[in-house]
């Protein structure tokens, strides 16, 4: 599973740390928790945009 963590996830997409850092604390973002520390879940975000493109598409 890929995982990243929200400082790199952060700064890959171009959003300022502290606004994700919020956006995750409300469950914008799917995380995972190992130990102590938190990291990005890369492979849920792919399934939703495929899932969200599917819909959209014509």
């Amino acid at each position: 599973m890929p995982l990243m963590t929200p400082s790199a996830y952060a700064k890959a997409v171009g959003i300022e740390l502290s606004v994700f850092q919020a956006q995750c604390n409300r469950g914008y973002w799917p995380t995972i928790k190992v130990g102590k520390r938190v990291f990005i879940n890369l492979e849920a975000i792919r399934i939703k945009a495929a899932e969200r493109a599917a819909e959209f598409a014509l």
